[in-house]
């Protein structure tokens, strides 16, 4: 099986209905890319119209490896309009507030897989049964934790546990899979010498690096200071990671605890485990369920889930009052439900053809459509386990 063999395999479109003007203070614009992911080209973009990356906002993060249409909005009153190569920003109107996720419905997709033999189609096709019938946990999947260390974790963990020094390291030397080389070698020297500030300096490359290594050459162990220094919207998504992280992992024990039989495929956070079909009682718990994000205050939907994330802390070692951070104060953890389990709305699967990129084998076409921050990539995990 391939995937995401070219672009055009992994079309995402954002579905919202954003309340278009003709005049207002921020611009609004569909952001068409491929090969780029949302938050690198737009940094890209704001450096190139020399505009702060505040005033960028947007609903959703996209895929790089995908061909995606989504909504941004600018609060800067000139045309940005841009058409390059692969992607383009195309003004469509104004808005009296910046673009955000509460305006999303969800996301449509099209996905291509390829390189299929017979028996996969055919397996394919019933699981796609499977799925409207009883739909699939609704994990979050590895593009969310492209933060996680293999080593040292996730940084935020470290944070809550009060480990200034170890969240630092694992901020500037954490080492994540599409890591270029010359940046996995210079936080590998920057491990090599953590501790020795006027080395490290000497290697910093980029603007967090020198301005941190800087504060540390002068204040050896300003550790507070220095992850004071992260951009909030940069450690929203650390704390994001680590939200989701625990998401799954309740979610996980959930459909232990339901005593299903389970399928696990593996993932860079922990296995992403699946049920084939559930009884009616199972159905019934789980359809509705909704589990909450980590944060100082949530609000669980049964006595279950309250017990099972408190023995998810406790075994972590974190606790409940934790994720209330009194010194980092630039992002925070707010909790939001989710649902546990998601339906695919106008879920089709178009006959299989010949793949015209792998001969001798066959691609099928998947439509369909997810409420906004479900991923389309465990949808096709579900579908193609083993």
């Amino acid at each position: 099986m391939k995937l995401k063999v070219i672009p055009e395999d992994f079309v995402v479109r954002e579905l919202a209905h954003p309340p278009v003007q003709k005049k207002g203070p921020y611009r609004l614009y569909l952001f068409e890319k491929k090969g780029w992911n949302t938050i690198d080209l737009l940094m890209r973009l704001a450096k190139a119209h020399h505009l702060p990356y505040r005033l960028f906002a947007y609903g959703g993060l996209k895929d790089r490896h995908a061909h995606t249409f989504q909504y941004v909005t600018v609060k800067h009153p000139a045309d940005l309009t841009t058409e390059e190569k692969n992607f383009s920003l195309r003004s469509i109107g104004f808005m009296d507030r910046p673009m955000g996720p509460d305006l999303l419905e969800g996301n449509e997709f099209a996905i291509t897989i390829r390189a299929l033999g017979e028996a996969e189609v055919s397996r394919i096709s019933r699981r796609v049964d499977e799925v409207r019938g009883f739909g699939y946990p609704n994990y979050y999947d590895d593009q969310r934790f492209g933060s996680l260390d293999r080593q040292m974790g996730l940084m935020a963990e470290r944070l809550l546990k009060k480990h200034y020094n170890g969240s630092l390291q694992i901020y500037l030397t954490g080492i994540y899979p599409e890591e270029k080389r010359e940046a996995r070698e210079r936080k590998l020297f920057f491990r090599e010498h953590w501790g020795d500030w006027t080395t490290c300096l000497s290697r910093a490359k980029t603007t967090m690096e020198s301005k941190i290594f800087s504060l540390l050459a002068e204040r050896p162990k300003a550790y507070i200071e220095a992850l004071q220094v992260i951009p909030r919207e940069e450690l929203s998504l650390l704390f994001s990671a680590y939200q989701s992280f625990l998401f799954n992992e309740l979610l996980r024990r959930i459909l232990h605890d339901l005593g299903l039989d389970l399928a696990a495929v593996s993932g860079v956070a922990g296995p992403y485990l699946f049920y084939r079909r559930l009884e009616r009682k199972e159905l019934a718990y789980l359809e509705p369920l909704f589990l909450p994000l980590a944060a100082g205050r949530m609000g669980f939907p049964d006595a279950r889930s309250e017990q099972l994330f408190a023995a998810i802390l406790e075994e972590r070692g974190i606790k409940h009052g934790s994720f209330n951070i009194r010194k980092v104060r630039q992002a925070f953890f707010k909790s939001t439900p989710r649902n546990a389990i998601v339906f695919p709305g106008d879920f089709r699967l178009q006959p299989a053809e010949p793949d015209d990129l792998y001969p001798g084998k066959h691609k099928i076409r998947l439509f369909f459509k997810l409420p906004r921050g479900s991923y389309g990539t465990m949808l096709i995990k579900r579908l193609t386990m083993s």
